[in-house]
C-alpha cells in the first residue's frame, strides 16, 4: 500500500494537525504504514534484525488456530516493547463505577423500562478514565462471554498514562464536546484518530490508547464486547451495497513518540478492575506495523439507510452498523443500530416504531436531535433500556399525533437527529449506581399512561372517530406550543 507523504516532526511522529490527520480505507483488510520510510520488515515479519534497530511485536485479537477468515492479528515493529515495565499493581485509587461481572452481587435485575436524563460535566477535572462508569450488562469477562454497556463525563486529557482494556472491544460514541466540533483526539498505537459527534470509534482488546479532549468537555456512550469482535452485518436480499460501506471506515496511519516520559502509567482494565505498571517511554511508540487488527472510526453520516416505500415500518435490524455475533445464526452478542436522517413514506401506515416486545434487549442513546418516537423527555446524551419482553413503544404524544394526520399523510423527511441502539439477545443486569441515579427519570412510565382506548364494536366505521378524537387529543396536546406536532414533522 502507497504510503502517503508525511511531515515528519521531532521526536517521530507527523505533524499533521489533527482535524487533518490522513488516514487509511478499508474495513477487515490487511492494512500496512510506516511513519519511515522502509520500516517495515521485506518479505518475513521478524526477522533477526529489523529495520532501524526496531523491535517486532505481534498483538493477536484472536486464537492462533482461528479460521483464516476469521483471524484477527497485527505486527508492531515498536522502538521498546511494550513488555518493558514495572510489575502491575492495583489502581490506587481504584474505581468502583466498573464492573465487568454480571450478577447478583454486582448489578439487578429489572424488567421495568428505565430512562436517565444527560449527566452534567464534571465539577472536578476528570480524564476519560475516571469518567466512564457502567450502567448495565450481562455475562462475565472472565468466560469471554457478554458485553457491558457504560457512559462517560470527563473534562481533562489522559496525561502522562494510557488506557489498555484487556477485557474486550470498546465502541465509543461521542455525544457532545463543548463546542460540538472535535469531540475526542485518540493516540493509539497505531497512530491518531479524530473522532466528533456523529462518528463513531472501536478500539480492540489489547490496544493501548490516550484520549485527549480538544474541546474542554467530552460526554458519551461506550459499548464493550467480551470474547468476540465487531464485523459488518450481512445484508441478505439487500445485495452488495448499502447500510455502512466498508470503504467508509477509517484507519490510522503510523505515528511514534521518541521521547523519554520518566514514570509513564500503563492502566489496565482486567476483569473489570484497574492496574497500573509504571514505565519510562510512551507506549506510542510504534514506528511500523501492518494487520488487520486495527482501531477504526467511522461517520454515521456515512450510513446508506433502507426503508419500507409501500407499507408498514420495517425492523430496526435494517439500520445495522456493525454486529458482534454470537454462536447462534443471526443473534447477536451486541447489535450497533442507528437512526440517521432519512424519509418516511409508508402510505396508510402508523410510521414511528411500533409497539414492540422483544427477546432482545435494547439500550438507546440520542447523539443530537429528536428521537421520532418520543416527542418529550428523551434528550441527547440520555439514555433508555428496554430489557427483553419489556413493553415500549411511542409516547402518547407522538401516537396521537401521527394518528390525527390521518392515512393520506404527505411523505416526511427526519432530519436533524441520529439515535442509536446497543441490542443483545443476552438479558442485561443494572448496576446499582445507575438505579439510584439522580437522573434517573422515575417518571418515564407516565409517557405512555395517556393512551387511551380507541376500541369500537363498530368495526371499520370507527376509523373516522379514531381520527376525530386522536385530532382533539393532539390538539389539547399541543396547547400552548409552537405547532410542531411531531419528531420528523
Amino acid at each position: 500500500m502507497e504510503r502517503p507523504h508525511l511531515e515528519v516532526a521531532p521526536g517521530g511522529g507527523d505533524a499533521a494537525p489533527w482535524e487533518r490527520l490522513p488516514y487509511q480505507a478499508g474495513f477487515g483488510n490487511h492494512f500496512s504504514s510506516e511513519a519511515m520510510e522502509v520500516a517495515l520488515p521485506s518479505g518475513q515479519n521478524n526477522p533477526l534484525h529489523c529495520p532501524y534497530g526496531l523491535y517486532a511485536e505481534q498483538i493477536s485479537g484472536t486464537s492462533f488456530t482461528t479460521p483464516h477468515k476469521l483471524n484477527q492479528r497485527s505486527w508492531l515493529y515498536r522502538i521498546k516493547p511494550s513488555v518493558t515495565h514495572e510489575p502491575f499493581h492495583p489502581r490506587i485509587p481504584g474505581h468502583k463505577y466498573l464492573i465487568s461481572e454480571f450478577n447478583q452481587s454486582t448489578s439487578a435485575a429489572t424488567p421495568t423500562q428505565l430512562r436517565w436524563k444527560p449527566v452534567d460535566d464534571p465539577e472536578t477535572p476528570t480524564d476519560f478514565i475516571d469518567g466512564l462508569y457502567t450502567v448495565c450488562g450481562a455475562g462475565s469477562s472472565y468466560l469471554r462471554h457478554g458485553f457491558a454497556i457504560h457512559m462517560y463525563a470527563a473534562n481533562k486529557s489522559m496525561v502522562g498514562c494510557a488506557f489498555c482494556n484487556a477485557d474486550g472491544d470498546f465502541l465509543i460514541v461521542p455525544q457532545k464536546g463543548s463546542k460540538y466540533v472535535y469531540g475526542l483526539w485518540i493516540t493509539t498505537e497505531c497512530g491518531r484518530l479524530q473522532v466528533s459527534p456523529g462518528e463513531m470509534v472501536v478500539l480492540p482488546q489489547g490496544f493501548r490508547f490516550s484520549v485527549d479532549l480538544p474541546d474542554g468537555c467530552s460526554r458519551g456512550y461506550v459499548s464493550e464486547v467480551f470474547g468476540t469482535h465487531f464485523q459488518l452485518p450481512d445484508l441478505g436480499p439487500i445485495g452488495a451495497n448499502g447500510l455502512a460501506a466498508a470503504r467508509d471506515f477509517l484507519v490510522p496511519v503510523a505515528w511514534f513518540d521518541n521521547n523519554v516520559h520518566p514514570g509513564y502509567t500503563i492502566v489496565q482494565k482486567f476483569g473489570g478492575e484497574l492496574f497500573t505498571a509504571k514505565q519510562d517511554f510512551s507506549p506510542f511508540n510504534v514506528v511500523a506495523w501492518h494487520g488487520n487488527y486495527v482501531p477504526y472510526k467511522y461517520d454515521l453520516s456515512k450510513f446508506c439507510p433502507f426503508n419500507t416505500v409501500l407499507i408498514d415500518h420495517g425492523d430496526p435490524s435494517v439500520n445495522t452498523v456493525l454486529t458482534a455475533p454470537s454462536d447462534k445464526p443471526g443473534v447477536a452478542i451486541l447489535d450497533f443500530v442507528i437512526f440517521p436522517p432519512r424519509w418516511l413514506v409508508a402510505e396508510h401506515t402508523f410510521r414511528p416504531p411500533y409497539y414492540h416486545r422483544n427477546c432482545m434487549s435494547e439500550f438507546m442513546g440520542l447523539i443530537y436531535g429528536t428521537y421520532e418516537a418520543k416527542a418529550d423527555g428523551f434528550s441527547p446524551g440520555g439514555a433508555s433500556l428496554h430489557s427483553c419482553m419489556t413493553p415500549h413503544g411511542p409516547d402518547t404524544k407522538t401516537y396521537e399525533a401521527t394518528v390525527s394526520r390521518g392515512k393520506d399523510a404527505e411523505p416526511v423527511r427526519i432530519a436533524g437527529t441520529m439515535a442509536f441502539m446497543f441490542e443483545s439477545y443476552l438479558i442485561p443486569r443494572v448496576c446499582p449506581w445507575a438505579l439510584e441515579s439522580p437522573n434517573l427519570d422515575r417518571d418515564y412510565y407516565q409517557c405512555w399512561i395517556g393512551l387511551r382506548s380507541h376500541f369500537s364494536c363498530q368495526g371499520r366505521d370507527a376509523a373516522s372517530r379514531h381520527i376525530s378524537v386522536a385530532n382533539d387529543v393532539a390538539g389539547e396536546l399541543q396547547h400552548g406550543e409552537d405547532g410542531t406536532v411531531a419528531p420528523g414533522s
